[in-house]
């Protein structure tokens, strides 16, 4: 069975399930993306390493990564191979001196992982097929959901605030641990860099 590649296009708030995330892969050369509901922590493990922010302590993504290269083990690909009752399933396909394995894990964990390690992710087409939605030509999921996530208030209303009060608030966000919002402070500071 022939694998397709995806990439991830868009990561937001989810409008269906309270306190998850949707993570948006999309075929790549096509027109159809995966929408997966994720929790929020593995969403924020996915974000930070999506926006290279470098968290205080590392994250338990971040852990298994140095484990995982302490001993020589590198993840090659993410593979999302099955979906029962609109749960997926996914593997991570690893290697050590050339001897390949393959781990079952959950998809959002895959994932952040699979970012860590900068690997491909793919999917079988009987599942693209299934639970794929086909975009148009107009639209735009990243887009939509940036749009979606900017539509969210942002704390203690962000714009208000002076480039060094930004820059406060963001340390305070990293040293906190508070990514989600830390996210945004860099977003506004960088839209006022670029005026």
């Amino acid at each position: 069975m022939d694998k397709v590649k995806l990439e991830i296009v868009g990561l937001s708030y989810s409008q269906t399930q309270s306190g998850a995330y949707a993570l948006v892969l999309a075929e790549v050369g096509g027109k159809r993306s995966l929408p997966i509901i994720i929790g929020g922590f593995e969403a924020q493990a996915i974000a930070i390493e999506l926006e290279k922010m470098t968290p205080t302590r590392p994250l338990t993504h971040d852990l298994f990564k140095s484990f995982a290269l302490s001993f020589g083990i590198k993840v090659k690909e993410i593979v999302i191979y099955n979906l029962n009752e609109g749960i997926f399933y996914a593997k991570l396909i690893c290697e050590k001196e050339g001897q390949l394995s393959e781990i079952d894990a959950r998809t959002s964990d895959a994932i952040a992982l699979g970012v860590r390690f900068k690997c491909p992710i793919y999917t079988y087409e009987n599942i693209l097929a299934s639970a794929g939605v086909e975009l148009d030509e107009n639209s735009d999921f990243a887009s939509d959901f940036e749009d979606e996530i900017e539509k969210k208030p942002a704390e203690n209303s962000l714009n208000s605030l002076s480039i060094d009060e930004l820059q406060q608030k963001l340390d305070a966000a990293l040293e906190n641990e508070e990514y989600e919002l830390a996210s945004k402070i860099r977003d506004e500071i960088s839209k006022r860099s670029e005026n």
